[in-house]
């Protein structure tokens, strides 16, 4: 993309963040291979999650820190395929990554208060909590108001990947004490999510002007650009005078573009989901199938891994 090059290697790839997610993955390794007797039922992880582990932090990383996040300040359309990187694929993979005693382990080590909020992972609430912070922050003036806030952007971000663990809580939970839909239940609950999401992205898609300040008005993009790049804003304006010099695409297209790349990465992730769970579910009321489907076996982790 032309004007990359007028940003360092240390903006384009985040070193900082890139150490962080390496020790987060060395701390992973560490855990279930030698630390892994210290833990009650610990077994052999399979190549697969460690597989899903990786490439897990690898779409976090890109999403948040390596080039995909530089470009999704640029431009609107890579602002939503980070998002869903970040939010659709990447935790769901990290999650599938960790072991069932790894997880009663985890669980374990939470503090009695913050247990007593676990009443959020409840599904309807789950949905409705991922889904509804993630619309509210695509209104225009919540949008431009944290993208021009740095404290504020990382803090929405961090809740808003929470929200989303406990949303795929409900899909990929490995723990058998802990299940609380059936095979049905899971085929509603992920309903549920793709319904949820489409008003926001509908939104997105079919307005007649660009909505967002931040991909449209070169003074407040300079602005957003100033808290991930070292360059003052009027440096920025003076080098490239916006957005569009970025962009072979109208910001009105451009947001087009970026609302529909979310829908149909959600849709495929969880249309996926849900043909294997029916599936399985169909099998298991006509009893051709022992196989307990109100949590991922191994073989759906695999599945989804897969698809992913």
């Amino acid at each position: 993309m032309p004007g990359l090059s007028f940003f360092s290697f240390t903006e384009l790839w985040s070193p900082l963040f890139l150490a962080v997610m390496l020790l987060l993955s060395a701390g992973y390794f560490v855990g279930i291979g030698p630390l892994a007797g210290r833990f009650p039922g610990s077994s052999t992880v399979p190549l697969w999650r460690r597989l899903s582990f990786i490439f897990g932090m690898l779409a976090l990383y890109l999403a948040q820190g390596g080039p995909l996040s530089l470009l999704g300040h640029i431009l609107f359309s890579f602002h939503m395929v980070s998002m869903a990187f970040s939010y659709l694929v990447a935790v769901p993979l990290i999650m599938l990554g960790i072991p069932d005693w790894a997880w009663r382990a985890l669980l374990k080590a939470v503090p009695l208060p913050l247990r007593r909020l676990s009443f959020l992972a409840q599904p309807v609430l789950a949905a409705l909590l991922f889904n509804g912070l993630f619309s509210l922050y695509h209104i225009p003036v919540i949008h431009d108001y944290v993208m021009l806030h740095f404290t504020v952007h990382r803090i929405y971000y961090a809740v808003l990947f929470l929200t989303s663990a406990l949303m795929w809580w409900n899909l990929i939970n490995p723990l058998p004490e802990l299940r609380s839909l059936s095979g049905l239940g899971q085929i509603g609950f992920i309903f549920l999510n793709m319904v949820l999401l489409t008003p926001a992205c509908g939104l997105i898609i079919f307005a007649g002007a660009p909505l967002y300040a931040t991909y449209s008005d070169p003074q407040t993009w300079a602005r957003a650009m100033g808290y991930c790049v070292s360059g003052s804003p009027a440096a920025l304006l003076q080098a490239f005078g916006g957005p569009a010099f970025f962009g072979w695409l109208s910001p009105k297209v451009d947001q087009q573009v970026g609302g529909i790349a979310m829908k149909f990465i959600q849709e495929f992730i969880f249309a996926s989901m849900l043909a294997y769970v029916f599936y399985h579910w169909y099998k298991k009321e006509n009893g051709q199938d022992d196989a307990e489907v109100s949590a991922p076996s191994s073989e759906l982790e695999e599945h989804v891994l897969t698809r992913v």
